[in-house]
């Protein structure tokens, strides 16, 4: 069983309440019109009479989660972290798991990334058999591909794994990053996260794409250094972990973040300053990615 939170907010906050509550754990989040079905309905998307405003005025927000004790909590929490100290009306709704996974499948259809890489749910055909496929299913551990901080990094590593590589994935999550650095030809690649689901999946996820990663709780000691390392977390975690990260960077190697919001860039930027200059590699929907500079 699954509970559905409904939360009404205007337009200004629906993107950034849905990452949030991502964030918090949802497994996922779609916004809909407050008004649909009355005279005030607000057109949208090609329909018409469409305005041009991104989102409805009078938004609501549709958050999936796992049946929790602190789920009040982390709804506080995520609307909190957007600066909404009010929290909104809100509906509580219990949900089948039978119907979840159903709509889960319609909703997921594969994803290209470049004319190089797809990601392909496994009740999908690839596209473009000839291309990268990496074959992955939503699930409870983040990196779905559909995320633009998830999207940032495989583009990055589409561009700059060129083969032999060793490879850090800090918090790797479904493994999808460290996945595919590994059909990009990475040599070795090892994929670290606090979570002991996640791990399970990315071994999961590893076996079903037919690639060798090392995996790792993040608890263990860290003491190799790699020629790149890739973390795609959150901006507080990754100002904490600066140290430990930069450290990680073999001589001459590659830094890139992501899981930071544009507003937050230079936070980050800031924290690691004592270690390695970061900038601004490239921005999505919001979302920005932090790398250092390349060795010429």
């Amino acid at each position: 069983m699954w509970i559905n939170v409904a939360l009404l907010t205007d337009a200004a906050h629906a993107d950034a309440l849905s990452d949030a509550l991502m964030e918090q754990g949802a497994v996922s989040v779609n916004v809909e019109d407050a008004l649909a079905g009355t005279d005030e309905e607000t057109p949208q998307f090609g329909e018409p009479g469409s305005l041009t405003t991104p989102l409805w005025e009078e938004s609501r927000v549709i958050a999936l989660f796992e049946p929790c004790d602190d789920l009040p909590g982390r709804i506080a929490a995520a609307c909190q972290s957007i600066g909404l100290d009010d929290l909104p009306e809100m509906e509580l709704e219990e949900v089948e798991e039978q119907n979840w996974v159903q709509l889960t499948q319609s909703q997921f259809d594969p994803i290209r990334i470049n004319d190089r890489m797809w990601i392909v749910p496994s009740w999908h055909e690839s596209p473009d058999p000839q291309a990268i496929n990496l074959q992955l299913d939503p699930g409870m551990a983040f990196g779905t591909g559909s995320h633009p901080t998830t999207f940032l990094c495989l583009q990055w590593l589409c561009d700059t794994v060129k083969g032999n590589e060793t490879l850090l994935d800090y918090g790797c999550g479904s493994g999808i990053l460290a996945i595919a650095a590994a059909k990009l030809g990475a040599g070795s690649v090892l994929g670290i996260d606090i979570d002991e689901k996640a791990l399970e999946s990315a071994r999961y996820n590893a076996e079903r794409n037919q690639v060798s990663l090392a995996l790792r709780h993040s608890a263990q000691p860290l003491t190799e250094q790699f020629d790149i390392v890739v973390a795609n977390i959150l901006t507080n975690p990754l100002c904490v972990l600066a140290p430990l990260l930069s450290s990680r960077v073999a001589p001459g190697g590659r830094l890139v973040l992501s899981g930071v919001l544009e507003s937050q860039a230079q936070q980050v930027i800031d924290a690691y300053a004592p270690y390695m200059a970061l900038q601004v590699g490239a921005i999505h929907e919001g979302w920005c990615r932090l790398e250092n500079l390349a060795k010429a």
